[in-house]
């Protein structure tokens, strides 16, 4: 059978899932992460949020959440579980080992450098003054992007109960952060599942 011409050149023009618009390249990865690490004072975690949804649009806020509950249930860093998924969902292993790199080259050389600083001005009153007012900014940094993330959990009351439970377990009841989520996650779960049959009943 004759192809059409029409399908031909629409298939050849198709552009791969790997190379559509907004998708990001292994290059483009690295120096996101790169930037972010270099950027990150007091923790990468409270700008990854920007740099990821606001600045670069690689991943929507629900996206960014979802993705962040799963690498806070995973053993490790934070951010460094979310370099990894973040390459991994664009570019496989490879986005992953560039997310990884580019997010601890740059501070990795930057520790080190203050690390001999500080070993030599470690008892100067200016540099313990310097370090408490860093501590308090990260702080805040921390707290603006938990007031970010809790955001889009307000058209959700279910998935906001879940967390303000895992918001008093973790820093009211003291509750080691593993068995929270060994409980919660599946509650988590069980609720997502629901509300999805019910839209689905719904349409």
């Amino acid at each position: 059978m004759k192809q059409h011409p029409a399908s031909s050149t629409s298939e050849a023009n198709a552009i791969p899932a790997d190379d559509a618009p907004g998708t990001p390249s292994v290059r483009d990865l690295f120096l996101g992460f790169l930037g972010l690490g270099f950027t990150s004072f007091g923790g990468a975690l409270p700008l990854a949020r920007r740099a990821i949804v606001e600045q670069r649009r690689w991943l929507s806020a629900a996206e960014f959440t979802d993705l962040l509950g799963l690498c806070q249930f995973l053993p490790g860093g934070n951010v460094i579980n979310l370099s990894v998924a973040v390459g991994m969902r664009f570019r496989g292993w490879r986005g992953a080992l560039a997310g990884l790199l580019g997010l601890i080259a740059g501070p990795s050389l930057v520790v080190i450098g203050l690390g001999v600083l500080y070993e030599r001005t470690q008892n100067d009153p200016h540099v313990r003054h310097l370090f408490v007012g860093l501590a308090a900014a990260a702080a805040g940094l921390l707290i603006a992007m938990a007031a970010k993330i809790v955001l889009p959990l307000r058209r959700d009351p279910a998935a906001a109960v879940i967390a303000l439970l895992g918001f008093i377990a973790i820093a009211l009841l003291r509750v080691p952060l593993l068995p929270t989520m060994l409980v919660l996650t599946p509650v988590g779960i069980a609720v997502a599942a629901r509300a999805a049959r019910r839209a689905g009943e719904a349409q």
